[in-house]
C-alpha cells in the first residue's frame, strides 16, 4: 500500500530571473494572473484552483510540482517519513498547509491541502455539430473567438530521469500513482516510460498525471495544462506564433493518452503543453505494454522530434 493517495495535482513551481516576460508568457499561453508578489507569480487557470503554477525569481530551474492530499491526515503520515518536513503554514497567496518531500532525484515534491479556491472562470463554446445528431446548435452561428487558449487546469508533469527505476517507484509507493501505460525498447523488459495516474478508486481520472522517461539527463521534460477543447488548442497555436515563441511540437493527437497536443517553449527554453480530449481510467484498469516506436507517435500530426524525448531542464 502507498503511504497516501494523492487526490490532484495542484501546481508547477519553476525559477525565472523575469517576472514580467513570464508573466507575459503564461498569460498568452493562457493563463491568468491570481496573485503577484516582489518574489513570485501566482497564474490560475478557469477552474476553482487558486494557481496552477508558480514563478519564483532567481535563476531559471525547475524547482518541483505540488499534489493536493485528499485529507490532512493524508499530511501527517507523510511527515512520518523519513526526510520530510513537518507539516508547515504556507506562507504564499492561497495559503493552506503542505509537506516538503524530495523525489529521488531530489526534485521538490510538495503536497498541499486547504489551499484557498476561487470562483471558476465562465468558458463558454459552441454545441457542436457531429456524429449522429447534427442538430446541437440549432439555429446559432459557430463563432470562435482569436486570442490565447483557456487554460483550464494542471494536467500532468513529465520527468527524464536516469534512475528511472527509482523514480518511478517512489512516486507509486509514496504518492499512489498507478500505471497506465509503459512504453519499451528492444527488449520487453527494457522500459523507458512510464504512463502514471492518480488513484481515486471507481471514478474516472485523466490517463496519467506522471510520466517518467528513462534518459541521460535528469530535470523537467514538460508541464501540461488542459485546454477547453480541440478549437482552443488551434486559436491557442495561432495566438502563440503570431507573438513569436518558439514552437516545440505539435498539433497532433497521442497515441497514448489520446490528447491533442500542442507544445511551447518559455522564453528559457522550458516547454509548456496545451492538450484536450484525454482517455479517462479508474484504477480497475490495467496496464499495458507498448513498444516505443509505436507508442510515441500518434495516428496523426508531426512525428515527435528526436529533441524532445531528449529535452530535460535542471
Amino acid at each position: 500500500m502507498p503511504v497516501i493517495k494523492a487526490f490532484d495535482l495542484a501546481f508547477g513551481r519553476i525559477s525565472a530571473p523575469d517576472l514580467d516576460r513570464m508573466e507575459a508568457f503564461l498569460t498568452d499561453f493562457g493563463m491568468i494572473r491570481a496573485e503577484r508578489t516582489k518574489r513570485a507569480l501566482y497564474m490560475r487557470g478557469s477552474d476553482a484552483a487558486h494557481h496552477i503554477h508558480v514563478t519564483e525569481t532567481g535563476e531559471p530551474r525547475f524547482i518541483g510540482v505540488a499534489l493536493a492530499a485528499g485529507s490532512f491526515e493524508d499530511l501527517e503520515k507523510l511527515a512520518r517519513l523519513e526526510g520530510a518536513s513537518k507539516i508547515e503554514d504556507i506562507d504564499e497567496p492561497g495559503g493552506g498547509k503542505r509537506v516538503r518531500l524530495c523525489d529521488p532525484d531530489g526534485h521538490r515534491v510538495e503536497v498541499v491541502h486547504g489551499i484557498e479556491t476561487l470562483e471558476p472562470i465562465p468558458v463558454t463554446r459552441p454545441a457542436v455539430n457531429c456524429g449522429n445528431d447534427k442538430t446541437r446548435r440549432k439555429g446559432a452561428l459557430f463563432r470562435v473567438l482569436r486570442g490565447p487558449s483557456q487554460v483550464k487546469r494542471f494536467g500532468h508533469f513529465v520527468l527524464m530521469s536516469r534512475n528511472f527505476e527509482r523514480v518511478v517507484a517512489w512516486y507509486r509507493e509514496t504518492l499512489g500513482f498507478l500505471p497506465s501505460d509503459e512504453v519499451y525498447s528492444g527488449e520487453k523488459n527494457h522500459l523507458v516510460g512510464s504512463f502514471n495516474r492518480l488513484d481515486r478508486g471507481g471514478e474516472f481520472v485523466d490517463h496519467h498525471a506522471f510520466f517518467c522517461i528513462r534518459g541521460e539527463k535528469e530535470g523537467l521534460n514538460h508541464l501540461s495544462f488542459e485546454a477547453r477543447d480541440i478549437d482552443d488548442i488551434m486559436i491557442g497555436h495561432e495566438h502563440m506564433a503570431a507573438k513569436g515563441y518558439r514552437h516545440v511540437w505539435g498539433i497532433g493527437r497521442h497515441l497514448l493518452g489520446s490528447q491533442v497536443f500542442d507544445y511551447w517553449a518559455d522564453p528559457w527554453g522550458r516547454v509548456f503543453e496545451h492538450w484536450a480530449d484525454t482517455d479517462v481510467l479508474d484504477a480497475s484498469a490495467r496496464p499495458q505494454l507498448n513498444e516505443a516506436g509505436a507508442a510515441l507517435d500518434g495516428p496523426w500530426g508531426e512525428p515527435i522530434p528526436a529533441s524532445f524525448m531528449g529535452h530535460a531542464t535542471p
